[in-house]
């Protein structure tokens, strides 16, 4: 069975998501030096803000070959993000939030690995055929903004399996090491969580937001905003308010100004779990604790074993 270390110079085929106001320096070094590659979150930074964390992270780890950025490419500060990226040294870049054919193949002339955000076959198909050399198949247990299309994992991972030849590495509700396995037998190269790190040590998130997940159930979060841009949310009085919007037919104008600006930033990380945007996965009523990174990747290697008598993905 093949994973994407033979792609990426980790040492585990798995990848800490890089998430809004959640994924800084710090936790992208912790990850980086677990063996797995650690992604700062560049949706949420000014190119000077993502310099910064940039320069936190190559301080913080031994290993800078494993740290990555994502960058979601409908920003107007898209092209400076990346071009600060690639002169600090970063090599791999996972894109989404846009067509991978606008930069693709010029980070792949700067010598870097580019792996788009996908959430349905046909995307990954558009995403091979523009040079990726993998694709991120992210079901829509996922938190924060999904495809439209609302194919969950274990549906969307063995299809784009069958679609594309670069690897897949699946994301959506992987929490855990048994769910590492099972999307590893549906053929995909390697996981990659995002929920699961916001509840560490070392992420940016505020500890109302990680006490939250904590005391979360399965049914904390819920797919809003369908006809504006869909996005799961944790179920607070911001999320109310917004579901009583679209439950009395809001226009995308009316949404638009009820959301206003920096409410992701006041809930995630300013800690206002009522009036702020907290965009989490449907796998936090499984998360009971805050670990630190390198207790958690231990523990996801050794559960992923447990799944496997006798063998082991990685």
């Amino acid at each position: 069975m093949k994973n994407i270390c033979s792609l990426l110079p980790i040492k585990y085929p798995l990848i800490q998501a890089g998430m809004v106001w959640v994924s800084g320096g710090k936790l992208a070094a912790a990850s980086a030096n677990a063996g797995i590659l650690g992604v700062i979150g560049a949706g949420s930074m000014k190119p000077e803000l993502l310099e910064e964390h940039l320069n936190k992270a190559l301080k913080l780890t031994n290993h800078p070959e494993c740290l990555a950025v994502n960058v979601p490419l409908l920003y107007e500060k898209t092209r400076e993000q990346l071009e600060i990226s690639l002169r600090m040294g970063i090599r791999t870049f996972i894109t989404s939030a846009g067509s991978p054919k606008n930069y693709t193949s010029w980070l792949k002339g700067e010598g870097a690995k580019v792996i788009h955000v996908v959430s349905s076959p046909e995307f990954a198909i558009k995403s091979e055929a523009a040079g990726c050399d993998a694709v991120i198949a992210e079901g829509f247990e996922a938190g924060g903004h999904n495809g439209r299309e609302e194919i969950t994992t274990l549906a969307l991972i063995p299809q784009v399996v069958d679609s594309v030849k670069i690897p897949v590495i699946a994301a959506g509700g992987i929490g855990d090491g048994r769910a590492i396995a099972a999307v590893m037998c549906l053929g995909a190269q390697g996981a990659q969580l995002g929920t699961r790190f916001v509840a560490t040590t070392e992420s940016s998130a505020h500890q109302n937001f990680k006490q939250a997940i904590v005391n979360s159930t399965s049914s904390s979060t819920m797919l809003s905003m369908k006809k504006h841009i869909p996005v799961r949310l944790y179920k607070n009085k911001f999320f109310e308010e917004v579901k009583s919007l679209e439950d009395h037919c809001a226009t995308k104008e009316e949404l638009e100004k009820f959301l206003g600006h920096g409410r992701a930033r006041r809930g995630m990380l300013e800690g206002d779990m009522d009036e702020g945007e907290i965009e989490i996965g449907q796998i936090s009523g499984l998360i009971h604790d805050v670990p630190s990174v390198e207790v958690l990747v231990k523990r996801l290697i050794e559960e992923q074993r447990q799944c496997l008598p006798g063998g082991s993905f990685f």
